[in-house]
């Protein structure tokens, strides 16, 4: 065994290692983006936004079994594993480049969906809606105020039906002595929820963007050994016996 199929068998039994890694990092951050955009999803229109998350959840399922797969084919140079185990890294592969793509797509769509929906959202707002359950969420997590800024408040049918307050939700952490009132902006939170959930949103679809790349390059190593191991096994199989 010369040191070509050496290496190229380390490299696929540490991919069928990086597979059952994978598998399991792939599900956290499928979960963790469909759980950041759940928590925001009054906001968002576009459920389509979603298809990255579902596209790695379902790869990370696939992962486990490959792994699996991946490393009996190695120690056995089996040339149907190996095929087999091939063409399973190419489907991975195409649909980490299509959650890959979509997720780029999406990450410059999520700030116009917010600004078709949030301010709908914060006019509902009434102290016992779905919406106003959505908007206190999102106003205490990320420590804001309004859809632009405070001031948006002054605008909703809320603040002029409650002594023109704003939802005690504006009010700073620890701020025992905050009532909503405009008069108190020491303590307020007065920057808007947009930009926040517009930064934090395509932050999240990053950080998934970064991961499946990195997946993909270990794909491509993959991809290669794969072909490194079945051409020289072939060519030991066909090789004549007597010169």
């Amino acid at each position: 065994m010369d040191c070509g199929i050496i290496t190229s068998k380390t490299v696929l039994l540490f991919l069928s290692l990086i597979f059952w890694v994978a598998g399991g990092a792939l599900a956290y951050v499928g979960s963790y983006v469909l759980k950041s955009y759940n928590n925001y999803d009054n906001f968002l229109e576009d459920k389509y936004t979603l298809i990255p998350a579902a596209i790695i959840i379902g790869v990370a399922v696939v992962m486990f079994i490959i792994g699996i797969v991946g490393c009996c084919a190695t120690l056995r140079e089996s040339k149907v594993g190996l095929g087999f185990f091939l063409i399973i890294i190419l489907v991975i592969l195409a649909a980490e480049v299509t959650a890959f793509v979509f997720g780029f797509i999406y990450r410059s769509k999520i700030k116009g969906d917010l600004e078709k929906t949030m301010t709908d959202v914060f006019q509902k707002y009434n102290g016992q809606s779905a919406e106003t359950r959505a908007v206190e969420y999102l106003q205490k997590e990320l420590k804001c105020c309004g859809v632009q800024n405070y001031t948006d408040w002054t605008r909703t049918t809320w603040y002029s039906t409650h002594n023109n307050m704003v939802p005690t939700s504006c009010c700073r952490a620890n701020s025992t002595d905050c009532t909503g009132r405009l008069d108190q902006l020491d303590l307020l939170n007065v920057e808007g929820c947009e930009a926040k959930l517009v930064q934090l949103l395509q932050d999240v679809l990053s950080y998934a963007m970064l991961v499946i790349l990195g997946f993909a390059i270990i794909k491509f190593f993959g991809i290669l050994s794969v072909c490194v191991i079945t051409c020289r096994r072939g060519r030991n199989v066909y090789q004549p016996l007597y010169a």
